[in-house]
Order: C-alpha cells, then sequence, then structure tokens
C-alpha cells in the first residue's frame, strides 16, 4: 500500500493545532506549580541522552493509557497535573502526542520546539539516572 500521508505531514498538522513552545518558554514554565514536563522518549534515549530534571517519563507508547482515568495503567501524576509540556527528541512524537491528549479532551497542553536535542544544544541543565 502506498503512503499517501507521510510522517512529516502528520507532524505539520499536530504542529498547526497545538502550542508549541521553545525551550526558553519550557524552561520558565516548568516550575510553576501544577505544571508537568513529561518526556515521552523511549527509555533508552533517556537513559543514554540524560532528560531535564522534573520530567516524568511517560513511554510514547503508553501515554494515552496512562492519561486515562478509567485505564488499568493510569497515572494519577497526569491528572493532578494542571498543564502539560511533553518533549521528546526532535520535537515530532511530542507534538502528534499532544494533539492525541487535546484528541482525548485535555486543555492545558503543549510541546517543546526541537525536543530534548535542541534542549541539550543549548546547553541546558540536563539530569542523568
Amino acid at each position: 500500500m502506498p503512503v499517501t500521508l507521510s510522517v512529516q505531514d502528520l507532524v505539520a498538522r499536530a504542529q498547526e493545532r497545538v502550542n508549541t513552545l521553545s525551550p526558553d518558554a519550557v524552561d520558565q514554565r516548568r516550575v510553576n506549580p501544577g505544571v508537568l514536563l513529561v518526556d515521552v522518549r523511549d527509555v533508552r534515549e533517556r537513559k543514554r541522552d540524560g532528560h531535564i530534571p522534573g520530567s516524568l517519563h511517560v513511554p510514547r507508547g503508553m501515554l494515552e493509557f496512562w492519561v486515562d482515568p478509567e485505564s488499568p495503567y493510569h497515572k494519577p501524576e497526569l491528572a493532578q497535573a494542571q498543564a502539560l509540556i511533553l518533549y521528546c527528541n526532535k520535537g515530532w512524537r511530542s507534538a502528534l502526542a499532544a494533539a492525541t491528549l487535546q484528541d482525548m479532551g485535555l486543555g492545558d497542553v503543549a510541546h517543546m520546539d526541537g525536543g530534548f536535542d535542541r534542549w541539550a544544544e543549548q546547553q541546558r541543565e540536563i539530569e542523568r539516572d
């Protein structure tokens, strides 16, 4: 079967409708009460590259299940947050994930432009396990 809609098309559509924050804006907002920074990267990426301090690791494949209070996999810390800021490696998966959370009815959801790569390039604080 031919692909009729590319990944880049999907990401562009998601970015048109989700709030995209610069690393500066994320750095400022992440310390606010009620804001939860969510790392949707694979566990191997997080182990290899580190993570933004204070972020909650939610593997992309589990995000919808961990957010939904009716799911047996629900994580209460996601429901307790007033705002979620998602990031991945480049900002593509987090854009798609933010769009999905909006589809699920969550209001204050954003993602970080350029992802963890941009965060690291700007020599911002990184924590390693």
